[in-house]
């Protein structure tokens, strides 16, 4: 059967095709991505930004919250079903497919559309910390979560995990040209950040001694040594002092 295309606007006006694979039989799905707490198994809509591509799809999990999603999984990727892969920058292709191995090392961090709030009694008391996260082309900034009765050197020697949690964040990339985008939280790939906490900008130029620079003409051009226009001129040899013009 031969791909069907379809097509959808993109930023801009700009038509974008999109590739659907072809369907095939859905089969059963990894039994250890129905391991852990939360219930039925469900599908749940998720959003996996990688090396290149803002990825969309669903899963089918137990799992409430995007970070146990992403730490529970024994293979180094993930399935999606349904899912999308837009290109970052692009006004070209967009695909569009029944099933998606994503790999895990390639994912930068991840989003879930549908927010569910943890089981209070599963909740381990942390301390929040303000901090910004650079995943490379992305920048996130938000809430890391600490163990209490540190200090913030230590706190962040004992932040483990695969994915760790981000809220109450925000991320962007000026580089690729993606927007600033909220999420109530985003598990982020610890492999691939690196976390400031606290962080603040700094004038790389603050404290520097200028005064040793050439201050800016102002009006007129500046003049030097020979400029004065009513200073008799040097002899020009071209000329004999009887023709030369005065």
């Amino acid at each position: 059967m031969a791909p069907s295309i379809s097509s959808r606007p993109a930023p801009g006006g700009h038509c974008r095709r999109a590739i659907e694979a072809p369907g095939r039989q859905r089969p059963g799905y990894a039994l250890h991505m129905f391991a852990g707490v939360g219930g039925e198994v469900r599908p749940t809509s998720i959003t996996l930004v990688t090396d290149a591509f803002v990825v969309r799809g669903t899963i089918q999990t137990r799992h409430r919250r995007i970070t146990d999603m992403l730490n529970a999984a024994e293979q180094e990727f993930l399935v999606l079903e349904q899912a999308t892969f837009d290109e970052f920058g692009s006004t070209g292709v967009v695909m569009q497919t029944d099933f998606a191995q994503v790999n895990l090392g390639a994912v930068l961090f991840g989003v879930a559309d549908d927010p569910v709030d943890v089981t209070p009694e599963l909740r381990v008391p942390k301390v929040p910390e303000r901090a910004l996260i650079s995943v490379p082309p992305f920048t996130i900034t938000g809430h890391i979560h600490l163990m209490p009765g540190r200090d913030l050197h230590q706190a962040l020697d004992e932040l483990m995990g695969r994915f760790i949690p981000v809220t109450e964040a925000v991320y962007w990339s000026d580089r690729v040209g993606e927007a600033r985008q909220t999420a109530l939280i985003v598990a982020v790939n610890h492999n691939r950040a690196q976390i400031l906490a606290p962080h603040r900008e700094v004038d790389p130029w603050a404290g520097l001694d200028r005064s040793g620079e050439r201050p800016a003409a102002s009006g007129a051009a500046a003049t030097g040594p020979g400029d004065d226009p009513t200073a008799p001129r040097p002899p020009d040899p071209a000329w004999p002092d009887v023709d030369r013009p005065s």
